[in-house]
């Protein structure tokens, strides 16, 4: 069985949601899950108790990693998929391209969302609002297979001061 699909499984099952498996260098294995309500945040019980299934069903599956971690998204979440991308919008995120648009491939701005075609789809448009020079807007098209890496920018709040 595919290691992505037991993973998914076993995360599901225990009531999580998966955000993103990574695979790193000396048998990393990386799962990050998040709590189904997107308002409840993930705590160290709830790492421990997928961490302890995972062990036992991976290894039972066969599926070879020498260290396994367990974590919550963090601040600066990964924004993945059609849903990540739906449920941020109006969020500020940056967003590396796999290909150069104008010369450059970093961007940050607002999500917008949906620009144009089905979330599903492969040709679906999203749209990301960003400021190519101070005082200037500028809508930046893209789609999903265009993406290499988007993030939440971490929005801090000291006593009432967003930074």
């Amino acid at each position: 069985m595919d290691q992505n699909l037991v993973i998914t499984e076993v995360v599901e099952s225990l009531g999580y949601c998966l955000v993103d498996i990574e695979r790193e260098g000396r048998g990393l294995l990386r799962v990050t899950i998040e709590n189904q309500d997107f308002n409840q945040l993930i705590n160290v019980g709830d790492c421990e108790k997928v961490s302890h299934q995972l062990t036992y069903t991976l290894a039972v599956e066969n599926v070879a990693f020498e260290r396994l971690e367990v974590s919550s998204p963090g601040l600066d979440r990964i924004v993945k998929t059609p849903q990540d991308f739906e449920r941020f919008a109006g969020l500020e995120i940056t967003l590396k391209l796999r290909v150069a648009m104008g010369n450059r491939k970093n961007f940050s701005g607002v999500l917008q969302g949906l620009m144009k075609g089905d979330a599903q789809s492969r040709d679906a448009v999203w749209g990301l609002l960003i400021e190519p020079k101070p005082g200037e807007s500028a809508m930046l098209e893209f789609t999903l297979a265009e993406v290499e890496k988007a993030r939440l920018v971490p929005v801090l709040d000291f006593k009432g001061k967003k930074s």
